[in-house]
């Protein structure tokens, strides 16, 4: 069934302010698992911040660009914008297009809703591709999905971007989650007519704060992008951080491989607990419980935040806790709550 989605404001985790006001200050300060960030970020002491004294030129712009090129893989001829943070290109990639019928594959990440039909399209949710092509000219797709981490095959995806394309229309792919997913990202096709790739930076890299995005996406539509966040768009700061990360090849590799042992690792500590795991990336896991609600006040009760699903009650997304003493602290809460159940 497709239903029209209305503009209700967007959950997200990360709200510690929230948190704070609804369960107290917590002695040990807050274990934040809500927002799905790689808990041990790139080491800042490895990113050299030079020229905060002045503007962003061309140049330092090629910097990050090349270093973008290389890390996602993309075709040279792929247009690459980037930007303080993929939320940014959501609020004004909607703007560019007539407006028009956009479907998006749901449940997923609520800020495409709110961004396209605050801009003045409607805006359908989907449960499949089929559905979402057969009713729409832009479909919207999150691949890794956010928060269940289903996976579209890459091929299947540039197939339906090449039949939108011939229709007027365009394929948006939200890879948020590209740089943990399993097979070839799809990035490395991005450039054709037809696709728009957005890549995160914050989420794998840890550094969130940093606020850096990029759209992938013909040339063409690069320029009116750019041109719609106007000039330096992109700081100095995020510019050293990402030429620093992006072209960091050994860091990469070495966190995927622990990414993927303290996703295990979590898995474990979820299953003891007799929580069932429904999804997920090596960034994050779904469980869906009954007692969902019940788990979400009982973590928070104890100083670490998950992240909750209103329009699915039984769903409770975590992030990985990182070095070990978070881990102990979440086995002990959750260990606690599976004996009181």
């Amino acid at each position: 069934m497709t239903n029209k989605v209305n503009s209700n404001p967007v959950q997200h985790g990360g709200n510690l302010a929230l948190a704070t006001e609804r369960f107290g200050s917590p002695p040990k300060g807050w274990l934040d698992l809500s927002t799905g960030i790689n808990p041990s970020p790139y080491p800042v002491e490895k990113i050299t911040f030079t020229n905060l004294d002045r503007l962003p030129d061309p140049t330092d712009m090629a910097k990050l660009t090349d270093a973008a090129y290389s890390y996602f893989s993309c075709p040279t001829d792929t247009g690459i914008v980037a930007a303080p943070g993929t939320q940014m290109i959501l609020q004004w990639l909607p703007q560019l297009f007539e407006k028009t019928t956009v479907a998006i594959v749901e449940p997923t990440y609520g800020e495409h809703r709110a961004t396209w039909t605050l801009a003045g399209h409607t805006v359908l949710s989907c449960p499949d591709i089929k559905e979402a092509e057969e009713k729409a000219s832009i479909v919207v797709i999150v691949n890794p999905n956010n928060p269940n981490g289903n996976q579209y095959p890459i091929h299947d995806l540039l197939a339906l971007a090449q039949r939108l394309h011939q229709q007027g229309g365009i394929l948006v792919v939200d890879g948020a989650f590209e740089d943990v997913m399993e097979g070839a990202p799809m990035s490395s096709l991005a450039g054709i007519e037809g696709l728009v790739v957005l890549r995160s930076f914050g989420k794998f890299f840890g550094l969130a704060g940093i606020r850096l995005g990029f759209a992938l996406c013909p040339k063409s539509l690069a320029e009116q992008l750019e041109s719609s966040l106007g000039p330096w768009a992109t700081s100095q700061p995020a510019i050293a951080a990402g030429c620093a990360a992006m072209n960091d090849k050994k860091w990469i590799e070495e966190t995927k491989i622990r990414l993927q042992k303290e996703t295990q690792n979590l898995d474990r500590l979820l299953k003891e607990a007799s929580l069932k795991i429904i999804g997920g990336t090596s960034l994050f896991r779904l469980i869906e419980s009954p007692k969902a609600e019940t788990l979400y006040n009982h973590l928070g009760k104890a100083g670490i935040l998950v992240r909750p699903f209103v329009e699915n009650p039984d769903w409770i997304r975590l992030g990985l806790p990182g070095n070990v003493k978070n881990v102990k602290r979440l086995a002990e809460v959750l260990e606690t709550f599976a004996n009181s159940v």
